[in-house]
């Protein structure tokens, strides 16, 4: 049972009869799910991670004080610290009074101030611009049990994929950075015999291009501990997860592995061109995907966007 089941079952047999009992009021203004920080709320978590965080919890998520005073939501807090504290032979950890940080009753708009910087989700074009994808991932990621109110799922739903020209923006950086570490650096570094930069190349062409394949699925690329897990979910991954860990991973030391890494490099670049043609977002006819970071740059409608540095985002 990962964490999502778990804090799903534990609100529907222990936390949905309270709240229906004790405040019926407060239904219409409350919304109840699992959503933040830890592998957990990607359903990620294993044997292992259940060291730490794994409990049985679930969060009330409940407007401001022109809404839900003070005094409600402290009644609130307790009557979530009094739920039963074992479920399916799990122990809860302790829970303040006053309430918890991860799980337990949270104002709305301070979980989307911590996550986002924004209480309403109404992010500025430069807080698009600037925002960590693995921080956007972790206001969207998880599942909402109830939304009597609307105004949690109203908010997630504005997070929900990036602006097109932010997009943009951040798929052509990352495909600069392809181009530059993966098609140019990484023979290079070999050839001038520095082989911890050729690795550095590695992981800069692995990392950019699972962002950009985030970004062309429309979705967010969480914390690197989980990214290559996401990776594997994601439509149509299947074969570029084995060479990107091959490329990650072999040792190039080995002239043949070596050769084999550019193989794959050169590879996975037109795979990622093709995509870019199939969707009519460059206008590049070449093999080169410096220059199709480029066109995909003179997509982005909005001037002032388009002017920024290729590599803003990045």
């Amino acid at each position: 049972m990962n964490g999502i089941e778990l804090s799903r079952g534990y609100y529907e047999e222990f936390g949905k009869p309270m709240l229906e009992k004790d405040f019926p009021d407060l239904l219409p203004y409350i919304a109840v799910g699992f959503v933040g920080s830890g592998s957990e709320r990607y359903g990620f978590d294993d044997e292992i991670s259940k060291d730490h965080d794994y409990e049985p919890g679930f969060c009330i998520f409940i407007p401001d004080e022109d809404v839900i005073d003070r005094k409600k939501a402290f009644q609130l807090e307790r009557a979530y610290a009094k739920l039963p504290k074992e479920y399916k032979g799990i122990k809860r950890q302790q829970v303040s009074p006053v309430g918890g940080d991860r799980n337990g009753v949270i104002r709305t708009s301070e979980f989307f101030e911590k996550a986002v910087g924004a209480k309403d989700g109404n992010l500025t074009i430069q807080q698009w611009l600037e925002i960590p994808d693995y921080a956007l991932a972790e206001a969207v990621n998880g599942e909402i049990f109830y939304d009597g109110y609307g105004e949690f799922s109203a908010i997630r739903e504005r997070l929900m994929e990036y602006p097109e020209d932010i997009m943009l923006k951040r798929l052509a950086g990352n495909l600069l950075i392809m181009a530059q570490s993966g098609q140019y650096n990484f023979n290079r570094c070999l050839s001038h015999n520095e082989p911890e930069a050729a690795q550095l190349a590695c992981n800069e062409f692995v990392n950019a291009t699972m962002k950009a394949t985030f970004l062309l699925q429309g979705r967010y690329m969480p914390y690197y501990k989980w990214s290559f897990r996401a990776l594997r979910q994601l439509l149509f991954t299947e074969e570029l997860y084995k060479r990107l860990s091959y490329i990650l991973m072999a040792d190039h030391s080995d002239a043949k592995v070596a050769e084999q890494k550019y193989i794959y490099i050169e590879e996975i670049a037109s795979w990622m061109i093709e995509d870019l043609q199939d969707r009519d977002i460059t206008k590049a006819i070449c093999g080169d995907l410096e220059k199709h970071a480029y066109s995909v740059n003179d997509y982005i409608a909005d001037n002032e966007i388009r002017n920024l540095n290729i590599l803003t985002t990045v």
